[in-house]
């Protein structure tokens, strides 16, 4: 059984669906810390709802990236955390965590990427009229969604689509495809760290 921590800054719908895999022992993990970085986001009050213990910081109360990421990785290291899953984490992961978990950190990401990376990757691919998207899951390097892709999948762009509308077809790849990678990552004996 791996645990793991998730990072996560708002709704928590990624979030969710590693939750449910792993209460129906799909996924054979144990979630040992949410790291949010967003006081008012909701995914906290999932992770209160279910026990999970919490890791909330406001970047800004610190000098930089590596202050916060020094506290952020006592608090990995204190609950045994073996790997980070991003799901909606809206911070580069830095040099401090990178160097202790290289290799051991996935991330999801609503594109199929090296296409649209970085924020509103959504609204990207719609104003770029592509005809679509989809979902990555991939190892996370320092670079802004560049590292070793693990899987993809693509999501077609309607004409109508709006980005509620398309988003809300992306997060139904997002939450069957990253429980069922996980999976096949976590069965392996060691993972391949691209």
């Amino acid at each position: 059984m791996k645990k793991i921590a998730i990072f996560a800054s708002g709704n928590g719908s990624n979030f969710h669906s590693i939750m449910e895999a792993e209460a129906k022992k799909e996924l054979k993990i144990k979630t040992s810390l949410l790291v949010c970085d967003h006081h008012e986001a909701y995914v906290l009050q999932r992770a209160q709802g279910l026990g999970i213990p919490i890791f909330c910081f406001n970047p800004r109360e610190y000098e930089d990236k590596k202050a916060y990421e020094e506290v952020i990785l006592e608090h990995l290291l204190a609950e045994g955390v073996e790997y980070l899953i991003l799901a909606g984490y809206m911070r580069l992961i830095g040099q401090t965590i990178l160097r202790e978990y290289e290799g051991r950190i996935i991330n999801i990401h609503p594109s199929l990427l090296p296409a649209f990376p970085g924020k509103d990757a959504i609204g990207q691919a719609l104003d770029a009229k592509a005809k679509e998207t989809g979902v990555t899951v991939h190892y996370v390097d320092e670079g802004m969604d560049t590292g070793p892709v693990i899987a993809q999948e693509s999501v077609r762009i309607y004409e109508n689509d709006t980005e509620e509308s398309l988003k809300k077809r992306i997060q139904i790849v997002e939450h069957r495809l990253y429980p069922s990678i996980l999976k096949e990552l976590f069965q392996q004996e060691h993972v391949n760290i691209g």
